[in-house]
């Protein structure tokens, strides 16, 4: 989950694939990277007010340099950033019908979850045929 994104610059359900996991680069990578517990982050994701989901990534290199240590206590999709997340999950859902689903059943799929109260009322028999292959 480190090395993906220093390699490929992001991390997708795609670099799961064997394919990606077949390259080199992976286990190059991994062999150099030391991994620290952060006490903070166990103790923080063990506490109920927070549940944080701390992590920190920092790089350095071979001639001595680092680049700065990024952190993030609650990542998209962590309960205290919903605000954000909800549109990126959306997003995800659309694209992921997409590539199953033609353009006219994802647009009436869309639209049926666009609105709770159409959704929450639309029968099951109905959403799971736009669904059907």
């Amino acid at each position: 989950m480190v090395a993906i994104p220093l390699i490929y610059g992001e991390l997708e359900a795609k670099h799961y694939e064997d394919d990606i996991a077949a390259n080199p680069l992976i286990d190059e990578l991994r062999s150099k990277m030391v991994v620290e517990v952060d006490e903070r982050y166990t103790r923080e994701y063990l506490e109920v007010d927070k549940r944080s989901i701390a992590n920190a990534v920092q790089i350095f290199y071979k001639d001595g340099t680092k680049s700065n240590k990024v952190e993030v206590d609650y990542p998209i999709g962590h309960k205290r950033r919903r605000d954000e997340g909800i549109p990126l999950l959306i997003d995800k859902f659309h694209n992921a019908i997409a590539t199953r689903i033609s353009p006219k059943k994802c647009e009436a799929i869309k639209a049926i979850f666009a609105d709770f109260t159409k959704a929450y009322n639309t029968p099951f028999v109905e959403i799971s045929e736009l669904f059907a292959l």
